[in-house]
């Protein structure tokens, strides 16, 4: 049996001298370390010999094997090499072609307008205050002046974490970054009880709504809140504001307009709306041939929620407002379904 295992290396091995590409290579393979080939029927055979025998031959079996296998490995490369050389030697090689471009990643188009709202607030001396997603009703509704069983809550359909019973404080989403005045209201409260600091922030942050998905309402969007609170705050500085704020996103010629709307949290109300930047007032599809580009609501801080913040209404006065990055993006570049932005397809968000 051993002289039969140094035959079967002896003749595999020179067999294996006059192969010379992948599929002969492969041949000799399957003929010499395959399943049939006669190395095999040896260790298959190894159960027939004598106790004596069977180390001796085992021990020769696995090193022919291993010998055939190596030789294997070492033949395999040397093919690969000499065709490799062989491919550079026939096929031209231009040096001066470009190169392939690569695919880099980018800040998603939602990601990009929020960062540019909060740079333009930030150049205005807002500071950015964020807030928790998951509230309270009380937090979300109750303290901003929407009592249980109030109808201004039909205005907002909510996702419920814990319904909990009537009566009691049900945990949800929230609805808007509302509630994040409540939270910085009472966060600078507790600096000076008596003689709270002013505020002047931005709040932005994702916010849910139980609604129908359509070209134009989804059930998650973001929402960049302003508030500013101190004393004899007034209407016309959130005009002034706004309308400072409106130039430097859509340009210093941007025209502005105010009417007047209705919030729980905010009295007087108003929606503000921008000239219509695709037609320049002249009326479009964009803009339902009105000129006008709604971009916002806002209002005065209604004094129950200043005093639910722990400032004084008989003392302190604020305003606020809050926008959507989407719906800007939408009004700028004439996006005609909000579902875009979530749909995660490539050949949208490539184009921002």
């Amino acid at each position: 049996m051993l002289e039969q295992l140094n035959e079967i290396e002896k003749t595999a091995l020179e067999a294996l001298r006059s192969v010379a590409d992948g599929a002969a290579l492969e041949a000799w393979r399957v003929a010499h370390i395959g399943r049939s080939s006669p190395l095999m029927q040896v260790f298959a055979g190894l159960g027939k010999l004598s106790k004596e025998e069977r180390p001796a031959v085992g021990a020769a079996a696995n090193r022919v094997k291993a010998a055939l296998e190596a030789a294997f490995e070492e033949k395999a490369q040397a093919i690969k090499e000499a065709a490799l050389a062989k491919s550079l030697a026939e096929e031209t090689l231009d040096v001066t072609l470009p190169g392939r471009p690569v695919h880099v990643g980018r800040l998603h188009p939602s990601t990009q307008q929020l960062r540019r709202v909060l740079a333009i607030l930030a150049e205005m001396g807002f500071q950015v205050y964020t807030s928790r997603e998951v509230e309270t009703d009380e937090f979300n509704f109750q303290l901003l002046n929407f009592p249980p069983n109030h109808p201004a809550r039909d205005m907002q359909d909510t996702f419920f974490v814990e319904a909990g019973e009537r009566g009691e404080n049900p945990i949800l989403l929230r609805t808007h970054t509302s509630p994040g005045q409540i939270h910085a209201m009472r966060e600078f409260a507790k600096m000076n009880p008596d003689n709270p600091p002013p505020i002047r922030i931005a709040l932005p942050g994702m916010c849910f709504r139980y609604e129908q998905i359509t070209a134009r309402s989804e059930i998650q969007f973001h929402q960049v809140e302003g508030l500013v609170v101190g004393e004899n705050i007034t209407f016309a500085d959130l005009k002034g504001t706004l309308n400072d704020f409106a130039r430097r996103m859509f340009g210093q010629g941007a025209r502005t307009r105010f009417r007047a709307s209705y919030f729980p949290f905010t009295e007087p109300s108003a929606e503000m709306d921008v000239e219509c930047f695709v037609c320049g007032g002249k009326g479009c599809g964009v803009c339902k041939n009105s000129g006008w580009l709604e971009i916002l609501g806002c209002g005065m801080v209604h004094p129950v929620v200043l005093q639910n913040g722990g400032y004084d209404p008989k003392r302190y006065s604020g305003y606020a407002w809050g926008m959507g990055p989407e719906r800007q993006l939408m009004l700028r570049y004439r996006i005609d379904d909000i579902r875009y932005f979530w749909g995660n397809d490539l050949r949208f968000l490539e184009q921002f």
